[in-house]
């Protein structure tokens, strides 16, 4: 089996909420695409529950393109302690994580029900399971501990 950086990765020693730069790609047309782990959660402390995180998912999707541009995916880890946003270029870091909070800030202090895309049967394979309360609570709560430009220690909260 093909090694995954993921699974490398130390998840005892991190520090959460963070975002890292896992690596960059390079296609055959000279493309670069940048995946980045969007940490949210200390991992094996605890996890956003599915209804809330399938939310910030879906608000995130669409947030963040009006933030950022080159937004390729984001997409929740299985273990529910965040996301990797996967982009065309190599933005910087600092604008990843200005997107993520403003982003976040939506969430905790306007959104409203009306705002959250794609929640019909048509438009998602899981409309009913979502919460924009525990999106709410969730975000709010990462903002107040604040993302990190460093996955092993707090700089720039």
């Amino acid at each position: 089996m093909a090694d995954v950086e993921s699974f490398t990765l130390d998840h005892t020693a991190v520090k959460a909420p963070y975002v890292r730069l896992i690596g960059t790609e390079t296609g055959l047309r000279g493309d670069v695409i940048s995946n980045f782990d969007v940490r949210f959660v200390q991992p094996n402390e605890g996890e956003i529950p599915t209804a809330g995180i399938h939310t910030i998912e879906h608000m995130l999707a669409s947030l963040l393109r009006d933030r950022l541009e080159g937004i390729i995916d984001i997409s929740p880890f299985g273990c529910r302690t965040g996301f990797h946003l996967i982009t065309w270029g190599e933005p910087a870091l600092d604008d990843v994580v200005a997107a993520l909070r403003e982003g976040l800030r939506f969430i905790a202090e306007e959104a409203v029900e009306s705002d959250i895309p794609g929640v019909d049967a048509v438009s998602c394979g899981n409309y009913r399971d979502h919460s924009l309360h525990t999106a709410r609570e969730w975000s709010a709560l990462i903002l107040q501990q604040g993302i990190s430009l460093d996955a092993f220690e707090r700089v720039g909260v």
